[in-house]
Formats: structure tokens, C-alpha cells, sequence
């Protein structure tokens, strides 16, 4: 997803431009299954698709929403501007007194009653399946992104190499090994977790279940905006693009002139850097 209500979808061997029935900016999509997707954008918009076709729905909302997450079709969460957090119990959106003012960037969860909220001024809100509660980070800067493997083990990104994780009782500083900002976090497991972003230099860190380590080089001429599993959103000159970097061949090529590095986790643990130009 992306500016101008642009959607694409991946059928496991093209990328298509889809139909979204908006021209609001869309920034964050998630779905429990091919034929339920929420997308999340711009000025309340939230739209959702049922295998065939994208609908407009009522959020009740004006707000800018930047993130979309949900433990089933009828338990969705979006965060927002203004401390924003709307629900969906799978008949209609809802807001909820989420405590905060400051902006929500990012959401995950392990289950419905343990929700995490992360957004500026290092603020933290979790869900118990009743109530959202402030929680301590030890930092001021912003934060971008929010992934854990279970409910003691979570981790948010953010603003000046900012990573910090939780173990379930409390938020501890991590040693990150960048001051760039950091965009987003996925992992496979407590031992397997990324972080990515960059502004002067492009960013790809990896953590072990010990240490935070670069995986890439600072020569990618682009913002790496997002990371879950195989699909990465890569900002190039001012672009967007979604690359599937689950095989080690990479069908296509960029625009002219742009300069994409992407790095592949092979199942061996060994990795793949190809640069396309």
C-alpha cells in the first residue's frame, strides 16, 4: 500500500495494481487471511477487502492512521495521530480512550488482551483486553515500530538507533549499534529479529538473541520503510516499492537510474546481497 491509494498485490509470480476505491495515502495493511485485509491511511481512511474487492469503511475517524493490527477478523486494532485507536469487533470501528495525545505509529499484539501501541516522546500504551495504560520506556525518542515472538519478549524501534525491549516487567535500552532511525522490527523468533530504516545511511540491523549486528553496508540509496517476513517496503528516491525477497533471484529491474541493495536470508543462515540498478 502506499500514496494515492495505491495497492498492489503479489500472486506468487507478478505484482498487480489493484483497485482501492481511494486517493488517500495508505499506510499500513494487515489481514487474517486472503479474503480479509484492512488497509489504513490518511484523514480516518480505512479500507477492507473480501477476496474480490476493496470497500470503504466507516471509521468514525478523521485522523491520520498509520498502522493496522488484529488477533483474528473480528479483534482489529489502528493506531493513529492524536493518541488515536480505533477497534473493530467485526461489525463496525470503534474508538477507544487510549490515555495518550501524542501519535501512534505502530501496533502488535500477541493476543487480544495484550496489545502494544508505540509512537512519539517514547511513548508506550498496552492492552489488556480492557484497558490501555501507559507504560514506562526510558526514552524520549520517537518510536516507529513495535514486534514481539510472545508477551515477554517485545521490541520497539524508533528515532536516533533506538531499540528497547521488553521482557514482561520492564523496558530496558538496548545497545543498537546505529543513530539512524530505525522504521520498523519483524522476526521469526526471540533469537531472530530485524530492525530497518536509515536516513543518512541505510539500515539493516539483525539481533541473534544476544547482540544487535549491521547486515548491510551503508550504500542502499533509499529508505527502508518496513520489514515482515519476506516482503520489505523500500523507499528508492523518493518511491515506494514492495520487493517479495523470498527467492534469491529477483525478477525485474528498478527505474532507470535508481540503485537498489537488497540482502536475503537463505534457509542455511547464509546471506545473499545483490544490487540491481
Amino acid at each position: 500500500v502506499g500514496d494515492s491509494g495505491t495497492i498492489v498485490h503479489y500472486d506468487g509470480s507478478t505484482w498487480s495494481p489493484m483497485t482501492s476505491g481511494t486517493k488517500r495515502f495508505l499506510r499500513g495493511v494487515w489481514g487474517s487471511s486472503t479474503s480479509d485485509v484492512f488497509a489504513v491511511g490518511s484523514r480516518g481512511t480505512i479500507i477492507h477487502y473480501d477476496g474480490s474487492t476493496w470497500s470503504l469503511m466507516t471509521s468514525g475517524t478523521t485522523e491520520r492512521l498509520n498502522s493496522v493490527w488484529g488477533s483474528s477478523s473480528s479483534d482489529v486494532f489502528t493506531v493513529g495521530a492524536r493518541g488515536t485507536v480505533l477497534h473493530y469487533d467485526g461489525t463496525e470501528w470503534g474508538e477507544m480512550a487510549s490515555g495518550v495525545s501524542t501519535e501512534l505509529f505502530g501496533v502488535w499484539g500477541s493476543s487480544s488482551a495484550d496489545v502494544f501501541a508505540v509512537g512519539g516522546s517514547g511513548t508506550i500504551v498496552h492492552y489488556d483486553g480492557s484497558t490501555w495504560s501507559p507504560m514506562t520506556s526510558g526514552t524520549k525518542r520517537l518510536l516507529r515500530g513495535v514486534w514481539g515472538s510472545s508477551t515477554s519478549d517485545v521490541f520497539t524501534v524508533g528515532h536516533v538507533g533506538t531499540i528497547i525491549h521488553y521482557d514482561g516487567s520492564t523496558w530496558s535500552l538496548m545497545t543498537s549499534g546505529t543513530t539512524e532511525r530505525l522504521n520498523s522490527a519483524w522476526g521469526s523468533s526471540s533469537s531472530d529479529v530485524f530492525a530497518v530504516g536509515g536516513h543518512d545511511e541505510r539500515r539493516i540491523s539483525h539481533y541473534d538473541g544476544r547482540k544487535w549486528r549491521p547486515m548491510l553496508e551503508p550504500t542502499l540509496e533509499g529508505t527502508i520503510e518496513a520489514i515482515e517476513g519476506t516482503i520489505w517496503t523500500i523507499n528508492v528516491e523518493g518511491e515506494r516499492s514492495t520487493v517479495d525477497v523470498s527467492e534469491a533471484e529477483i525478477e525485474g529491474e528498478p527505474d532507470k537510474g535508481s540503485h537498489v541493495t537488497i540482502i536475503v536470508m537463505e534457509e542455511d543462515g547464509a546471506s545473499l546481497l545483490r544490487t540491481l540498478r
